[in-house]
């Protein structure tokens, strides 16, 4: 199989001993997933007669892509504060809406949007001695257990010790110094260039971000399958 050329030249796994995955649209199909809970989300509305928890979730997701931009400290607080004044309702209104209709009510349905060949990479990585982590701007640990995937290091953007969304380097530096590891030694696994590609630039680390076309001076690839992977996954077990 051809190793097809990279902007930034051919991964040398054997340099590599971690590798830092993005969750949410890097790990399974977020648009596939998103369209399952808004069907669910339209009954929803029917049922109650009112749009209101698609405005809330809305809004929500737009003002969470500013935090992002503007690189807010307390953006765990911030986020339903700011929220619940456009809309109307308490913070504690908009975060139970956000917990049950982005955290809880979508699990039953991601083991069916899991990437082919993700398990496959995480079993070759791990049989190779390569440290896995993951980091997420969402709380990650039970998505992780639901797509039946393992991590040595999960890192929230919300957690005491970080407090800021990519492409703020803190939550890679954290993943870092808690596995001792180089960012030299590390590379990033994505599917935003704002955000995943971003976030290594800052941290003096490599990238590769899951796109369905080549984007310019970006290392990208479209399946877990692809070649740039074939170094580890050769010989991992079937998940």
């Amino acid at each position: 199989m051809t190793v097809p050329d990279l902007p930034h030249g051919p991964v040398n796994w054997d340099t590599i001993r971690m590798v830092v995955f993005d969750l949410d649209g890097t790990l399974y199909d977020q648009r596939r997933l998103r369209l399952q809970v808004l069907f669910r989300l339209a009954g929803n509305a029917i049922s109650s007669l009112s749009f209101e928890t698609v405005r809330i979730l809305r809004e929500f997701r737009r003002y969470r892509e500013e935090l992002g931009e503007t690189q807010a400290t307390d953006f765990a607080v911030l986020q339903y504060q700011s929220v619940a004044s456009r809309t109307g309702h308490t913070p504690e209104y908009v975060r139970s809406i956000v917990e049950e209709w982005m955290e809880r009510r979508p699990l039953n349905a991601l083991r069916n949007c899991r990437y082919p060949g993700i398990a496959q990479l995480f079993d070759g990585l791990s049989a190779k001695g390569k440290t896995i982590a993951v980091l997420s701007d969402y709380p990650a640990r039970e998505k992780l257990r639901v797509l039946g995937l393992n991590a040595d290091f999960v890192v929230y953007a919300g957690d005491p010790d970080v407090g800021f969304l990519k492409p703020h380097p803190a939550g890679l530096q954290n993943v870092l110094n808690k596995a001792n590891v180089p960012a030299q030694a590390a590379i990033m696994i994505g599917d935003r260039v704002d955000r995943d590609w971003e976030v290594a630039r800052r941290n003096g680390m490599r990238a590769l971000i899951k796109s369905r076309k080549p984007l310019v001076n970006i290392d990208t690839f479209r399946n877990f399958d692809d070649a740039v992977f074939s170094p580890v996954v050769a010989g991992a077990k079937q998940s």
